[in-house]
This record gives structure tokens, C-alpha cells and sequence, in this order.
């Protein structure tokens, strides 16, 4: 589920054999600038031993339509193994730091990630499909980006388009990315939502986690799923609600609460990882949500 946050600690890269490079390709850029889903041609593979990235993914709860309430456990478990399954990638990532070739990411990491997202949006679907109209199009949302320090973008992230309008995201320094997946507004389906009264999409949170101690997973985890479940209660609440309220309904009694939960869950994450790491600053800047009409 986590999602390595920006590091604010400077950034170290170190490139062994710079004359070789040199003589091979011609030139080696490396941008230790935080850029979120900064494109480079070629597959440039330079990453600092301490943050060789991030994988961020598309927003898959945010895109959904009403859940019926038999689906509703189906559903929030699926969506829960999806974090886990970004979280076991970023791993996975850090843990093979200068291993392979230059389409190690994509070969080893970004396409079994893809595999498991499409098996597991699937079931999200059929879920729904059973008592309700089964979404469609929800496989676009599978695949991932790596988002590393100019890194090329491997695997491109299908849906994460015009994340650029989530600006003011705490992504500090990723202008083009704020907030990476930050309720991945452009995405597929997210036009109209669910009966025509839009859907809520929030910033990602798990994409923005630093190294979390494994002390502190367990704990991480759980309230990464409880952000989760707020968005589904949210945009349940959104569908139950039409027609109510004037004009600054949605946001008094929808948006303004939910905000209140995610300030809460969100600084329970950062306390949980400082306890034995280092506590991520800013965080509280992803818990405001918007509706997409």
C-alpha cells in the first residue's frame, strides 16, 4: 500500500563508470530534481541507492460507481489488496536497487504489478456487476508509472493524465505531478460518475510515504485502507443524497467532513512512521477532496 513520499533529505547519485557512459551514450542526464512523471527518451536507469523511485497507480476506488451493499466487504477488500500490492512493488523496488538491465522496472515490477492490478479490478467489477451495473473500462486503470528523479516514466500509467490540474498537492517540487495519482482527475470513467452526480477523488497518500519502518506497516496500512473506505462512504453518500441541500451542500456536509476524517487518518500515518523513522512533513496537504462532475 505504501508509496515512498518524496524523500526531503538531498539526494546522492552516485554514477559508477561516468567515463564509459560517457563514451557509450554520449551523455548522461541526471535530474535530482523531485519530478513526479517527468518523461525522458531512452531508459535512462540512474537512480540514487537511497530513493530509486517510486510506483504510482491509478485511483481505482474514486472511479466507481454506487457499490451495492452485498458488494460493499467484496469491494473494500480488493481495493485493500490493491494498496498491498503497490506497497509490495515499491518494496520489491528498493530491494533490487542496480539490479538487471535498463527494462528491469517494467519486466520485473511494473508489468506483474499491472498483472495483479487487472485480476483484482476484475473482481471489483463483477462485485459490483452482481447487484448493480457491472463499471466498465476500470482495466485502464491498471498500469503503473515509476516516478524517479527524471528516471523514464516505464510502464506509463494509463488514466494518470492531467494529473498536472491536481496542483497544490503536497508533492513539493513535482510541478507536472502534483500530488502524483492525486484523485487521477482525467481519468477514465470519471466523467459524470455514477447516475450523473459526479464522483470524489482525493489525492493519493500511500504514493507520497517515505521508507515506512516495519514496525510501523501494520499500522500504516490499516489507516490507508481507512482512507479508502472514507472516499467509498463519501461518494456512497454523494449518491444518496441527490437533490438535497442548496447549492453548497455537497461541500458542507460531504467534502468538509471527509476532509476532517482524512486530517485525522493522515496524521495518524506520519506519527506511526516517526515513532521509528523519520515523521513526513506536509502530509495534511493531501486531504482535501474535490468532486468531478
Amino acid at each position: 500500500m505504501s508509496r515512498a513520499l518524496p524523500k526531503y533529505n538531498k539526494r546522492r547519485v552516485v554514477v559508477i563508470g561516468a567515463a564509459a557512459a560517457l563514451a557509450l551514450t554520449g551523455a548522461v542526464v541526471v535530474n535530482s530534481a523531485l519530478a513526479g512523471e517527468s518523461k525522458s527518451s531512452g531508459t535512462t536507469n540512474a537512480k540514487t541507492l537511497a530513493s530509486p523511485g517510486t510506483i504510482s497507480c491509478p485511483d481505482v476506488a474514486s472511479q466507481l460507481p454506487a457499490i451495492p451493499a452485498t458488494a460493499q466487504a467484496e469491494v473494500d477488500r480488493n481495493l485493500a489488496l490493491l494498496q498491498t500490492q503497490i506497497a509490495e512493488a515499491n518494496k520489491r523496488l528498493v530491494d533490487t536497487v542496480g539490479q538487471g538491465g535498463a527494462n528491469f522496472v517494467q519486466n520485473a515490477i511494473l508489468g506483474p504489478l499491472k498483472d495483479k492490478r487487472v485480476s483484482t479490478i476484475d473482481r471489483i467489477a463483477i462485485s459490483i456487476g452482481r447487484k448493480g451495473t457491472k463499471p466498465q473500462g476500470l482495466d485502464a486503470l491498471a498500469g503503473c508509472a515509476l516516478n524517479a528523479g527524471g528516471a523514464a516514466n516505464a510502464g506509463g500509467a494509463t488514466g494518470n493524465a492531467g494529473n498536472a490540474g491536481n496542483a497544490g498537492n503536497a508533492n513539493t517540487g513535482n510541478a507536472g505531478n502534483a500530488g502524483n495519482n492525486a484523485g487521477n482527475a482525467g481519468n477514465a470513467g470519471n466523467a459524470g460518475g455514477a447516475n450523473g452526480v459526479g464522483t470524489i477523488t482525493c489525492p493519493d497518500v500511500a504514493s507520497q510515504l517515505p521508507a515506512i519502518p516495519a514496525t510501523a506497516q501494520a499500522e500504516v496500512d490499516r489507516n490507508l485502507t481507512l482512507l479508502q473506505t472514507q472516499i467509498a462512504e463519501a461518494n456512497k453518500r454523494l449518491v444518496d443524497t441527490v437533490g438535497q441541500g442548496g447549492a453548497n451542500f455537497v461541500q458542507n456536509a460531504i467534502l468538509g467532513p471527509l476532509k476532517d476524517k482524512r486530517v485525522s487518518t493522515i496524521d495518524r500515518i506520519a506519527i506511526s512512521i516517526g515513532r521509528k523513522g523519520t515523521k513526513p512533513q506536509g502530509l495534511d496537504a493531501l486531504a482535501a477532496c474535490t468532486l468531478n462532475k
